[in-house]
């Protein structure tokens, strides 16, 4: 057990994780280092340059004579994937905490940091990118030793695109990071960090073992599910799996045992044996809050019980999903999606697509409110079509969350405009280092939900980093907006609001949905409606065929007869034709600015 180490490599996004693991793996020898990133091996990772899961991968080390074993996990950078950076903590005893000497420390690096500090992991900080022209690695270093209270000496300098201080990282993680601790004899005791689905080999769950000593064909349970398997097969991460025979306390590892449905796979669970149990499962892992909810609908009705599977099997491979059945008037069957954010929802709606082929409409992302009625029952609402009566409700309240930006002084006007439009009130501002500011605001969720990060990075021009948790619900007063075509609500188009922006986005929603939706043979009313009282219209005219063309001269008692057959057929259409709403309208109502 001396010679494991585990530990995972924390970072803002964009401060160069992925590259650094790479020069780690390559001067190891672990694997031949083909192209960048190697660890990132998805395509849409590979395609947006970002960490989307966390990967974990065994590195054999030489140090003083003696033959060491690293166990490295790689983790994302981006808010939306926090719930990946958490699991991986959990697993191990140490944190490479990474800045990048051109940028310093950001939002995410703070959030990452404090996660690993709750966790008692020890930090080995890294500035890295020190071989770019604008690297200021001293005043970097300022920063982290303000952040952390540690000396100078112990920060290391590096860079992954040229590999220097490459050993030193590894020397350090050596020396500086505590091995395992916990006892052989004791009973099992593995906690499960990660799992994945393979159409041949059923689920594999990734564990970290904590105590005891497991073997392959050994009988073995899972302690919250209860449910029993037999360890076909167990082993240890390099590129591909790699069997064993038996692995030890403190080895991260895998196992296939042919489980078959993924609800008998928690993520957070504790894996011990039937024979000899132990006493309780292993605490310390809390379960994932959704931010964001939004309505996921097959394109085709006769596909929900294969997007039923296709969204199990992603659960696997992403605990932070979460979601349950519901019905749309206009969209048939589906399912209420939870996500962590924006990204996290494209991300899963781009998966879906790619890796199990599923073609589906997603509604308007909302929050989740509780709706106060006036005998004094809460209730939870997850989406618009939901909402009891107005007439029953007292007052709804929304969830807010604590955001705090951290930018140079040049943008402290910008983004406070931003979020004092958004709602925001201010708490506090702190200067961290010279010109750089943190500035702390209260938020409704609701409003940061859809466009909030994309301004940010584009007023600040991407020298703005964000971080919020939540921070409780307070009473609000929001209204129901309602679209009509030709009098009828389109449930997926509904939306909550706040009774001062309803008017501003009823009429843009009305102007948008102009534009796309084609014109049909007889004219289309669109409404924005609150209650029953209308806020804005626009008509989409009729497309119609000249009648009258055929009539040269003679009585105008003719023509009137051939344009009031034609109205009757208009009027008829009117009533029986229904309007298709294309996808790409219920897209660009998310991106109305």
């Amino acid at each position: 057990m001396k010679h494991i180490r585990n530990f995972c490599i924390i970072a803002h996004i964009d401060h160069g994780k992925s590259t650094l693991a790479d020069r780690l793996l390559e001067f190891t020898k672990t694997i031949q280092i083909t192209e960048g990133q190697m660890l990132d091996d998805m395509d849409l990772e590979r395609e947006r340059g970002i960490t989307i899961k966390s990967h974990a991968i065994q590195i054999e080390y030489t140090y003083k004579g003696e033959k060491y074993i690293l166990n490295l996990i790689d983790t994302p950078g981006h808010v939306d994937f926090s719930y990946e950076v958490s699991r991986s903590i959990a697993a191990c005893e140490g944190a490479l905490l990474i800045v990048d000497a051109t940028q310093g420390v950001q939002a995410q690096t703070i959030s990452n940091l404090y996660m690993a500090i709750e966790h008692d992991l020890e930090i080995i900080p890294v500035v890295n990118k020190c071989d770019m022209v604008n690297a200021m690695p001293e005043e970097v270093e300022d920063e982290i030793v303000e952040l952390l209270g540690c000396k100078h000496e112990e920060i290391i300098r590096a860079s992954g695109k040229t590999g220097m201080g490459v050993e030193e990282i590894l020397n350090a993680v050596i020396e500086r990071i505590p091995c395992p601790t916990g006892d052989e004899e004791a009973p099992l005791q593995a906690l499960i960090f990660d799992s994945v689905f393979n159409s041949f080999r059923g689920i594999i769950a990734y564990f970290k073992i904590e105590n005891g000593v497991i073997r392959t064909g050994d009988k073995v349970k899972f302690f919250n599910t209860g449910k029993e398997y037999d360890a076909d097969e167990i082993g240890v991460l390099k590129m591909d799996m790699v069997p064993r025979s038996e692995l030890r306390t403190g080895d991260v590892g895998y196992i296939i045992s042919g489980i078959k449905t993924s609800r008998e796979v928690k993520v957070g669970d504790t894996i011990t044996h039937i024979a000899r149990p132990c006493k309780e499962a292993i605490a310390g892992f809390e379960e994932v809050k959704p931010m964001v909810f939004a309505g996921v609908y097959p394109i085709e009705a006769e596909d929900f019980e294969d997007l039923r599977s296709s969204l199990e099997k992603l659960q696997l491979n992403d605990a932070s999903l979460t979601f349950q059945p519901e019905s749309s008037l206009a969209l048939g069957f589906g399912f209420r999606c939870g996500f962590l954010g924006l990204l996290h929802m494209e991300i899963v709606q781009e998966r879906l697509d790619r890796e199990f082929d599923m073609n589906v409409i997603t509604t308007v992302p909302n929050v989740s409110y509780n709706v106060y009625d006036k005998q004094g029952h809460v209730i939870e609402v997850h989406n618009p079509g939901s909402m009891p009566d107005i007439t029953m409700i007292d007052h709804i309240e929304e969830p807010y969350i604590r955001a705090s930006v951290i930018t140079t002084t040049d943008y402290i006007g910008p983004i406070m405009t931003l979020c004092l439009g958004k709602r925001g009130e201010l708490v506090k501002q702190e200067y961290i280092s010279g010109n750089r500011v943190e500035i702390y605001y209260d938020m409704p969720l609701g409003e940061i939900v859809i466009d909030f990060y994309d301004k940010l990075k584009s007023i600040s021009k991407g020298y703005a980093s964000f971080d919020y948790h939540p921070n409780g619900f307070r009473p609000s007063k929001l209204v129901k907006l309602d679209i009509l075509l030709n009098g009828e609500p389109v449930d997926a188009l509904s939306t909550l609001t706040h009774f001062d922006n309803a008017y501003e986005l009823g009429r843009r929603m009305c102007e948008k949905l102009k534009e796309l939706i084609p014109r049909q043979q007889f004219e289309i009313a669109i409404q924005a409606a609150i209650g029953a009282k209308i806020i804005a219209r626009e008509t989409i005219k009729a497309v119609r065929k000249d009648v009258t063309a055929k009539c040269y001269g003679g009585d105008v008692s003719r023509k009137r007869k051939l344009l009031e057959k034609q109205k009757r057929g208009k009027k008829r259409m009117k009533q029986i034709g229904n309007v298709e709403v294309p996808q790409k309208a219920f897209l660009a109502v998310l991106k109305l600015d």
